[in-house]
């Protein structure tokens, strides 16, 4: 009965122990317009698809800061748009070409389209992290 309970304890703390705050600075953004969305991805069947994590912020020109609370450790995929009319989605023209700011974890950049989920992606640990993602508007 007291291994088991050992066992519990040792279980709650890893757990505990296991995940990180993370603090997004996305850099660049062109106006205070609309919000900027961050998206948390966890492998590359989801990516660009449905985030595990997400937030809405306001917009504001130049910095902003997106904080997320006890992310478990392991690498995850972050996107980033500027939402400027605030209707949930990047907004794209002719040839698919992005009409809104986006960004992506390592400032990662696609030829034809999003970056992949590999080169999108940070291992998070145990530890606070802090990252920079530069907005690009095309």
């Amino acid at each position: 009965m007291k291994l088991s309970l050992v066992v519990v304890i040792l279980l709650i703390c890893g757990s505990a122990r296991a995940q990180a705050r993370l603090e997004i600075v996305v850099k660049n953004v062109k106006e205070a317009k609309g919000s900027v969305r961050v998206g948390i991805f966890k492998d590359s069947k989801t990516f660009l698809k449905e985030a595990i994590y997400g937030q809405v912020v306001k917009a504001s020109k130049g910095d902003v800061k997106v904080i997320f609370e006890s992310v478990p450790a392991g690498t995850y995929a972050i996107s980033v748009i500027h939402d400027e009319n605030e209707n949930g989605e990047l907004d794209s023209g002719m040839f698919g070409i992005p009409k809104e700011g986006f960004g992506f974890a390592n400032d990662a950049m696609g030829t034809f389209g999003p970056p992949s989920f590999e080169k999108a992606s940070i291992i998070i640990g145990n530890d606070p992290e802090i990252i920079s993602i530069g907005m690009k508007y095309l």
